[in-house]
């Protein structure tokens, strides 16, 4: 018997729930009721037009046979009016809310990469969705969701060639997503860079596949990005891969660098035996939740005093990017909770690094980018602006910041 990743255990075939077998009837007629508005709304734009007679020139003409509509509560039967006109003009009445030839909604259809991120092959999405969805669930056959890769395949290539310079690009995160897959020649990498524009909407910019994330793969992407038009940004987060900020010194050499906390805490720690790791971890914290850098220097410096004699790796570890960590204090206090790490890559592609290998085949790095663009794209509409994004136009527009103060007096820089 083939293997497989889906568990009968809740025998969801014989299974009925009155909650969600209330919710569809609800949500088939909370559909139905849309749809009656829409086709009024429809109609009243033939309101003047009459026969000889004096009748509605354009009238109702029954229903469209049901069609079953997949949405994340399970299958809803929905009917489409019809409309007919009395002196021969063609008219066709289309929903927007439930489109000709539609036969899922766009979070089922989202949910659809996620599943197979998780190790969901094909040939078993039917039976994932028959157990998330019930019994009726159908209509995602293997041969729907390889057209639907298709799709994906194409939307990808669109959005990567996609223009960049509608609206500046203040800040940018960048990070390696390893999947944990092997593909056909090595593992799977790929190098991701989430913005935020000026009006502080977080934006996925780039998801392109890396070798190691060498200097050189890199350098194409930032490449890439600069030739769609996209402007230096003031500042890029990361951890300390190397190629990223070499490439990144090459084509926009006029960025700051920032490195993330998060990364560099992990790596410090690394560096350390595990009944010291909570002291360690805590020294650390001091530094970059300090409320000014003078205070965040003092921390740092007795961090290097106290684990530097017993320590030298961790403290070397630390000490390499003090610049680099430092950087945020230069930028509005507002800010600061979304610049010191790359949080928004790490929580967007946490389902790729956590994928399974699967025992059968195994993903293509193609197969593997278009899957992540999808999940991007569905992380991207519920990312957050970034708090305090009234200040980003100061930060275009080059005000100084000190300990994430705005700078309005000479005197105070020296402070």
């Amino acid at each position: 018997m083939e293997a497989t990743n889906i568990f009968d255990f809740t025998r969801r075939d014989g299974m009925t729930d009155a909650l969600t077998d209330l919710l569809r009837t609800g949500a088939q007629q909370l559909i139905a009721t849309a749809v009656e508005a829409e086709l009024e709304s429809y109609l009243a734009q033939f309101a003047g037009l009459r026969t000889e007679v004096g009748h509605a020139a354009v009238v109702r003409n029954g229903h469209h046979p049901a069609r079953p509509f997949q949405t994340g509560i399970g299958p809803v039967s929905v009917r489409i009016p019809k409309v007919r006109s009395k002196d021969g003009t063609p008219v066709t009445f289309r929903s927007a809310l439930v489109p000709p030839y539609v036969r899922r909604t766009k979070t089922l259809e989202a949910a659809l990469p996620w599943l197979y991120l998780k190790g969901i092959s094909s040939g078993e999405m039917g039976a994932a969705l028959k157990v998330l969805l019930g019994p009726d669930a159908t209509g995602l056959s293997a041969n729907t969701v390889s057209r639907l890769k298709r799709d994906w395949a194409r939307e990808y290539d669109g959005w990567r060639e996609a223009s960049l310079d509608d609206e500046p690009v203040v800040y940018i995160w960048a990070d390696g997503v390893h999947s944990g897959l092997r593909g056909e020649n090595d593992k799977l990498c790929a190098l991701v860079i989430v913005g935020v524009t000026a009006r502080g909407k977080k934006r996925l910019l780039a998801i392109e596949d890396g070798v190691r994330e060498s200097t050189q793969s890199w350098r194409e992407v930032l490449l890439n990005l600069k030739s769609r038009g996209m402007n230096a940004p003031k500042l890029a987060i990361g951890d300390g891969a190397m190629g990223f900020w070499c490439a990144l010194e090459e084509v926009y050499p006029e960025s700051r660098q920032q490195r993330c906390w998060q990364h560099k805490t992990m790596n410090v720690l690394n560096c350390l035996p595990k009944l010291s790791q909570p002291k360690a971890k805590a020294a650390i914290h001091d530094i970059w939740q300090a409320e000014t850098k003078d205070d965040a220097q003092t921390a740092f410096d007795l961090f290097i005093k106290t684990y530097e004699p017993k320590y030298p790796k961790a403290a070397l570890c630390l000490q390499k990017d003090r610049q680099e960590l430092m950087a945020f204090f230069d930028f509005p206090a507002q800010h600061w909770q979304s610049i010191r790490t790359s949080n928004p890559i790490e929580s967007a592609f946490a389902t790729i690094r956590h994928r399974t290998k699967r025992s059968k085949g195994c993903l293509s790095r193609d197969a593997m980018l278009h899957m992540m663009f999808k999940l991007g794209q569905c992380a991207e509409q519920n990312w957050r602006r970034l708090r305090g994004f009234d200040y980003l136009a100061k930060v275009i527009t080059g005000v100084t910041f000190k300990d994430g103060i705005e700078i309005t007096k000479p005197s105070q820089i020296a402070a």
